[in-house]
């Protein structure tokens, strides 16, 4: 099994990558609110739920592409691990 670290490691720095290019990695926090805060639209859920299933051959349903299970690292990472 993966380690929850590493899925938060993994998750964290595609998000700055993607969404965030140029932020301080410290600023990123796995409460930090992403779909509330904005940071994360629908076209950047897409992207992410593509990089989930292709990183940790996971499926998302559409259900689980919300704010419940994506607006935080520490959310994404709870879906991916119980996909796992």
């Amino acid at each position: 099994m993966v380690p929850k670290e590493q899925v938060q490691a993994s998750v964290k720095q595609f998000i700055l990558s993607e969404f965030l290019p140029g932020e301080d990695a410290g600023e990123l926090e796995t409460t930090t609110p992403l779909v509330s805060a904005g940071i994360l639209d629908s076209i950047a859920t897409l992207k992410l739920v593509t990089f989930l299933e292709e990183q940790f051959s996971v499926q998302i349903d559409a259900h689980e592409a919300d704010v419940d299970h994506l607006n935080t690292v520490e959310d994404i990472s709870n879906l991916v691990l119980s996909k796992l």
